[in-house]
């Protein structure tokens, strides 16, 4: 196994500061540039002269910032990253961020296109992303597999330790999910506890922003863990999981690691954007705050609710997102790149 280190510097450095402003002139948009490491590219362009790998498997649009020859490239679109950004740019508060945000979605959108029609193949994570690399950038076959979730792993115990009413799960130095819990907390978590107003809230995910910790100092019913070893007890101990995503892209792995911890979820369409489900039976799906609010009284006011959308939840991902069914799919599709 060969590695390469490469350091992506701190959100909160002077070295992310200083790639920032290079952006303003850069041709590539920062969330790649500051992924692109040479070193790594000499090193895939020295084993792919040596021979022996049928194809590279791009994991995420940032790797290929280092690929050497992306017609060889199987590239998996976890997201549209073009569409994040452009949600970035229309959510920013910000006029000066919004110009920025709105430049680097431009720039994205130029990167992907480019990218997706020199790769050999472009794997997306839902239909409805397949959908948008075919009309957005052109690429008239991509194929997609579901993102998968270890159904056995997040077995819930017999009995677990309570942590909250409330969870949210997700990396807290991800742009759409700091605007998503700075949405919440401000927007819904009020409405909830006009009903309920002992209502508590964990943030389980790493790197949280300054901004994400001041929350828990605010508020002593708001829990910010940080980076945890194990995310289950979170899941396990909690009694809704929330996705109030108004940013995203993809699928939502945090859905279906909810799902198979047998843990109901409310979510906004964006939030559940490219998963399969059925509102009301296996998620709640509100978009505006009183709606999202409400979704959750009703959950944590009725507990036969909760098991009944819970057992509906953990049978769907059982049948159709288990990482057995995925790898198939993508072994099939990698075979078929392969030639």
């Amino acid at each position: 196994v060969d590695q390469v280190k490469h350091r992506v510097p701190s959100r909160y450095s002077l070295a992310f500061a200083g790639q920032l402003a290079a952006g303003l002139f850069s041709p590539l948009p920062v969330a790649i540039e500051r992924y692109r490491s040479p070193e790594l590219e000499r090193l895939l362009a020295r084993l792919l002269r040596e021979g022996g790998y049928d194809s590279v498997v791009c994991d995420f649009l940032a790797a290929t910032a280092s690929m050497p020859d992306l017609g060889r490239a199987v590239l998996l679109q976890h997201n549209v990253e073009t569409v994040i950004w452009r949600r970035l740019a229309q959510h920013a508060r910000n006029p000066l961020a919004r110009f920025y945000l709105g430049m680097q979605a431009e720039r994205m959108f130029r990167y992907e296109r480019d990218t997706c029609r020199a790769c050999r193949r472009v794997v997306a994570v839902s239909p409805s992303d397949a959908g948008l690399v075919r009309s957005l950038f052109g690429v008239s076959d991509v194929p997609d597999v579901p993102t998968g979730v270890d159904v056995d792993y997040f077995t819930p115990p017999p009995a677990a330790e309570p942590v909250s009413d409330l969870v949210f799960l997700g990396s807290m130095d991800w742009l759409p999910n700091i605007d998503g819990v700075r949405h919440f907390c401000s927007e819904i978590l009020p409405l909830i506890r006009r009903r309920l107003a002992r209502c508590s809230l964990a943030i389980a995910g790493r790197m949280p922003t300054p901004e994400i910790r001041a929350l828990a100092e605010r508020d002593p019913l708001v829990r910010v863990t940080g980076t945890v070893a194990d995310i289950r007890p979170y899941l396990w101990g909690s009694a809704v999981s929330v996705v109030p995503l108004r940013i995203g892209g993809g699928t939502r792995l945090k859905i279906y690691e909810s799902m198979a911890a047998g843990v109901p979820v409310v979510s906004t369409s964006v939030g559940a954007e490219g998963l399969v489900y059925q509102d009301g039976r296996n998620i709640l799906i509100a978009d505006d705050p009183s709606a999202f609010a409400g979704a959750c009284i009703e959950l944590l006011q009725d507990a036969s609710r909760r098991r009944d959308m819970a057992a509906a939840a953990l049978q769907m991902v059982a049948a159709q997102f288990s990482w057995e069914r995925v790898a198939v799919r993508l072994e099939q599709i990698l075979l078929e790149a392969a030639g």
